[in-house]
C-alpha cells in the first residue's frame, strides 16, 4: 500500500479549477490520496508542499494555454531542489494557446525535468490513463 499522495496543481497563470477537480476525482477512482493545491499555484507553494508531503507524483494541469511557459518555470524551480530530483512530475492539458504543442516543445519540457507530457488530445488522455494504471495504488478504506 502506498500512502504517499498525488499532488495536483494548476500553473501560476491558470485560474481554472474544473480540470483540477476532474483530475482529483480520476486519481481517487484509481485509489490514490490526492492533495489538490488548486489553481494559480506559485512555485514556492508547490515546492514546499512537495517537500512536506513527499508525494508519489505531481500532476500539473493547464487549461488556459500557457502550460508550456508555466510548466517550464515550475519544473526548473522544482528540480533546483536535490531532494526533489527523483520525484515523478507530469504535465498535461492545453499547453499552448493554439492547442497541442510541437514535439520539440514536448521534448523541451521532458528535458527540463518532466517525466511525461500529455496534451489534451484523445491520445494524450489515453496515455495519461495508462500511466495511472501503472502506478502503485492504495486501497481506499
Amino acid at each position: 500500500m502506498n500512502d504517499a499522495p498525488v499532488i495536483v496543481a494548476g500553473g501560476l497563470s491558470d485560474s481554472h479549477t474544473w480540470n483540477l477537480v476532474f483530475l482529483q476525482l480520476l486519481l481517487e477512482e484509481h485509489g490514490h490520496r490526492v492533495v489538490n493545491l488548486g489553481p494559480c499555484v506559485p512555485e514556492e507553494l508547490l515546492i514546499s508542499e512537495a517537500l512536506a508531503q513527499r508525494p508519489a507524483l505531481i500532476v500539473m494541469s493547464s487549461v488556459n494555454g500557457h502550460g508550456y511557459q508555466d510548466g517550464m518555470r515550475m519544473i526548473t524551480r522544482l528540480r533546483d531542489h536535490p531532494e526533489l530530483g527523483e520525484l515523478p512530475v507530469v504535465i498535461g492539458g492545453k499547453l499552448g494557446i493554439s492547442g497541442t504543442r510541437s514535439a520539440v516543445e514536448a521534448a523541451n519540457l521532458k528535458n527540463a525535468g518532466y517525466d511525461a507530457v500529455f496534451d489534451d488530445s484523445a491520445e494524450g488522455i489515453g496515455a495519461f490513463s495508462r500511466m495511472l494504471d501503472a502506478l502503485p495504488q492504495r486501497a481506499l478504506v
